[in-house]
């Protein structure tokens, strides 16, 4: 497979975009060229080639966008290959769940608060405003998923 130059550039820069979110370097560009790639399957062999990995840190990778959810494989009859694609057509459900963690955060920052000194509450009362914030973004997104499906009808 060649890639043109603005191809590697947009994987180099879809890859940084995925590292800022705590996704490990070489997983970000791998999610880079499933978008990418002419193709919307690749071999782990194709990946690791078009990347210029090692086996060891390709492995590594395929495997945490699994656990991570953001890629699964496919196989076809007659080729013993897997050929791993993104999750796209999943993208509501996986959106679901970080809204759903979101509250999850927010909770957790209440206990923080509840647990920290009293000594400090300017400090505390900026945690107690983020929880507020999210529990709202946790309420709005989904009325906004809303809108959005409704205008592509």
């Amino acid at each position: 497979m060649i890639l043109s130059e603005k191809q590697k550039a947009l994987i180099e820069k879809i890859g940084i975009m995925q590292e800022r979110t705590g996704m490990q370097p070489v997983a970000g560009r791998i999610v880079g060229l499933l978008y990418v790639a002419d193709k919307p399957e690749l071999t782990f062999d194709e990946i690791r080639e078009v990347l210029c990995i090692s086996k060891s840190a390709t492995s590594n990778a395929l495997n945490m966008l699994q656990q991570l959810n953001r890629l699964d494989y496919i196989t076809f009859s007659g080729d013993r290959k897997r050929y791993f694609r993104l999750k796209l057509n999943r993208w509501r459900e996986l959106v679901t769940k970080e809204i759903d963690s979101i509250t999850d955060f927010a909770d957790i920052l209440q206990e923080v608060v509840a647990e920290r000194t009293s000594k400090t509450p300017e400090y505390n009362q900026n945690i107690l405003e983020v929880a507020d914030f999210l529990k709202y973004l946790h309420a709005e997104l989904p009325k906004l998923l809303d809108r959005w499906e409704n205008t592509r009808k």
